[in-house]
């Protein structure tokens, strides 16, 4: 799920290497010695292998996600200022290497900018300039006709430009702009029909709060003949949430308390999550990559869904849903969610 910096770093240096090949001149005993070599060299001896600037500036990137995505949430005050000052100057750094650099100046651009609107002003204002350059280089990969390694090259060229879009989509729901978000999602999937961004997710919550159930079943349809990620008895966290959401706005209650317990059964302690519905810091470089059907999926879904579940706030301000999948998730898994209780929201991602 989602796209995973340090694997996408080991592809970038794996290709480099290979496409070293010829420019050397190997034959074919050297080709397999240096291959069966790789792996140990990547992991000791990084800056012996082959790489151009903007590999290195990945290689930065791939170091400040670890620090800002994956440690910063759950650090306390003064690590957290560690922390925050030590992912900016990797992204300064990977910048000075390779000013088009857009996952590195689009995460840095997220911290210096304060508001959600001006963030994604920013963020809609560059999309063009994004994709052309993105398109422009996976054109060029493409046009070396060298099977496989041409194939990854233009993929790993257009990645950042699929993460800025996905970006996009989320910026626009959390700014209320649900239609735009939709737009942005369509992009995405025009240029990746294989959604390795995951914005069909956040298609699914646009959707809800558009109330378009039939714009839902469509993308329910086209997200399950995709396979990846997907289990061939229920849809993902996103996509149940959002139908939970519709059942409900409808006063359909069965159904809506119907739907909730399938979204219980699909994840581990789904019950548990969902009465904690515990709310994350979104992933700067991506969406956060964990398993699929995971636990830490579901509490990235809940979490993501909060603008489902905080809409028309009750007395406690959790919000007319939240409160009441809170409510069901008590009384369909009591023992989870009591679990939970005595020893507070443990399990984290």
């Amino acid at each position: 799920m989602a796209f995973n910096p340090s694997r996408e770093d080991y592809e970038r240096l794996s290709l480099r290497f290979v496409l070293s090949f010829d420019e050397r001149g190997l034959g074919q005993s050297d080709i397999a010695h240096e291959v069966a070599s790789f792996g140990r060299r990547f992991a000791q001896d990084r800056d012996g292998l082959p790489q151009t600037d903007e590999d290195r500036a990945f290689h930065l990137v791939s170091i400040a996600t670890t620090t800002i995505d994956y440690e910063l949430p759950f650090a306390d005050d003064q690590q957290a200022q560690e922390l925050i000052e030590r992912g900016h100057g990797l992204l300064d750094e990977a910048l000075q290497l390779d000013p088009k650099n857009f996952d590195a100046l689009r995460m840095k651009r997220a911290a210096e900018i304060a508001s959600f609107e001006g963030y994604y002003d920013f963020l809609r204002e560059r999309e063009e300039e994004v994709r052309a350059r993105c398109t422009e280089a996976a054109r060029a990969a493409g046009a070396r006709d060298a099977g496989e390694r041409s194939a990854l090259e233009a993929d790993l060229a257009m990645r950042p430009c699929l993460r800025w879009l996905a970006t996009l989509a989320s910026k626009a729901i959390i700014c209320g702009r649900n239609r735009e978000a939709l737009r942005w999602c369509e992009q995405a999937l025009q240029l990746d029909p294989t959604d390795a961004a995951d914005v069909r997710f956040t298609a699914a919550i646009a959707h809800a709060k558009l109330e378009d159930e039939q714009g839902l079943e469509q993308l329910i349809r086209r997200s399950r003949k995709l396979g990846a990620g997907q289990r061939h008895d229920v849809d993902d966290a996103w996509t149940q949430i959002a139908q939970t959401s519709l059942a409900y706005k409808r006063h359909d209650m069965v159904t809506a308390k119907r739907l909730l317990r399938q979204l219980i059964k699909s994840y581990p302690h789904g019950a548990a999550t969902l009465a904690a519905m515990r709310e994350l810091p979104d992933g700067v470089f991506s969406r956060l990559a964990v398993p699929p059907f995971s636990e830490d999926e579901l509490i990235l879904a809940v979490s993501e869904a909060t603008v489902l579940f905080q809409e028309g706030r009750d007395h406690r301000g959790r919000g007319s849903l939240g409160s009441w999948v809170e409510r069901c998730a008590r009384e369909i898994d009591p023992a989870d969610v009591a679990a939970l209780d005595r020893e507070g929201m443990g399990r984290r991602i």
